[in-house]
């Protein structure tokens, strides 16, 4: 070691001083087509489903008609967004509606399948609720009925269109930072509220029903350079949950790496941090949660920092819609198509696998939802 102050400064990792540069501009806001105005029924109303009727009727996009298996939850769903809707008392009447161009289906995935063909087979395109499938051998073959059927089908990953994100992943695809070397994201607020709720029944909670929004956001960044993942998950001291609300992976990517901490046991302090790192410059987000974040692009050029407008809930909803309204008008596969996201899904899989076994597991390599 010398005593030159510049070896001193690359020791001590003391960054360069930068100037400040303008932020570039990044088309991060939910998408609208321009002209369809396609008429939509939904199937399910369950709680998830206040989030997209909001969302749908911010965009001003036309539910026509709703369906539940308790009529009087969708009558109540119509009073409250969509007086006008249609309330039926079997889901197949809206797929037999010639009217209704696209369905949004809200049910949980155990029966969501032979709704979903039913509908591709009935030339509809769907939007899927998160997570698309459990098994990705049934996701492929959905895939390839709205091929046969030339329809779209996407999934409803909303954190997509979450405003940082959505900037993030945009970004990187115009070629902001180069090729992409590192994801990290921090999630640390408290999931506690889960406790005595139908959530807290399920084992792989932060993995993989609140996770797979990061195992989608990074797979939208590096697609199939994916090659392994080792993940833990843990209870925290004192927690009052079944299941385990503690959680971390580290991904090995082709040249590359990236990791996901959940700390969903952590009862205050809430922070939400990501950072993805380029050849050519990184970007970081940084929050008390993720719909107040601060964006930080840094380049050989200088430091960035743009502003954002908009949240989550319900922006992303609005997001996932608007993507396949936009596909249908412009004729294209949707960035939120079930084919891409199998890769998000097999990511998920893998994670949960991990954590069973103690081991890594190679991503593709688990074909379904580990019990």
């Amino acid at each position: 070691m010398t005593d030159d102050a510049a070896d001193t400064d690359t020791y001590a990792l003391k960054a360069d001083a930068l100037p400040r540069i303008a932020a570039p501009e990044i088309d991060y806001r939910p998408p609208k087509p321009k002209t369809y105005e396609p008429r939509i029924g939904m199937i399910g109303t369950g709680g998830i489903s206040d989030s997209h009727l909001d969302a749908y009727k911010t965009a001003g996009w036309d539910v026509a008609a709703i369906w539940n298996r308790t009529r009087s939850k969708a009558q109540s769903k119509a009073d409250k967004y969509y007086p006008s809707a249609r309330i039926e008392d079997q889901w197949q009447a809206i797929l037999d509606n010639p009217e209704i161009d696209v369905i949004d289906i809200t049910l949980h995935e155990n029966h969501r399948r032979p709704i979903i063909e039913a509908a591709l087979k009935a030339g509809k395109h769907v939007l899927s609720q998160k997570p698309f499938v459990a098994d990705l051998d049934v996701g492929e073959d959905l895939v390839k009925l709205a091929q046969d059927q030339n329809v779209k089908l996407a999934v409803n990953q909303n954190g997509r269109w979450s405003p940082h994100m959505s900037w993030i992943r945009n970004a990187v695809q115009a070629g902001h930072i180069g090729d992409v070397l590192t994801v990290h994201a921090s999630l640390h607020w408290d999931h506690g509220w889960t406790v005595g709720t139908p959530f807290d029944d399920i084992t792989d909670l932060i993995l993989y029903d609140f996770g797979i929004h990061w195992f989608d956001f990074v797979s939208s960044l590096v697609g199939s350079r994916a090659r392994y993942v080792y993940a833990t998950a843990c209870h925290a001291k004192n927690q009052k949950n079944k299941v385990p609300l503690l959680a971390q992976t580290l991904i090995e990517l082709d040249q590359g790496q990236a990791s996901l901490i959940f700390d969903g046991g952590v009862p205050h302090g809430a922070r939400d941090t990501t950072y993805v790192g380029g050849t050519k410059g990184s970007i970081t987000s940084d929050g008390p949660d993720l719909g107040t974040q601060d964006l930080t692009l840094t380049t050989y050029e200088g430091i960035a920092k743009p502003k954002l407008e908009g949240q989550w809930f319900n922006d992303g909803f609005m997001g996932a819609m608007g993507e396949l309204l936009t596909a249908i008008e412009e004729d294209r596969n949707p960035n939120n198509n079930a084919a891409d996201n199998l890769q998000s899904l097999a990511l998920t899989f893998a994670a949960v696998k991990s954590r069973a076994t103690g081991f890594p597991v190679e991503i593709g390599s688990v074909r379904q939802l580990p019990n």
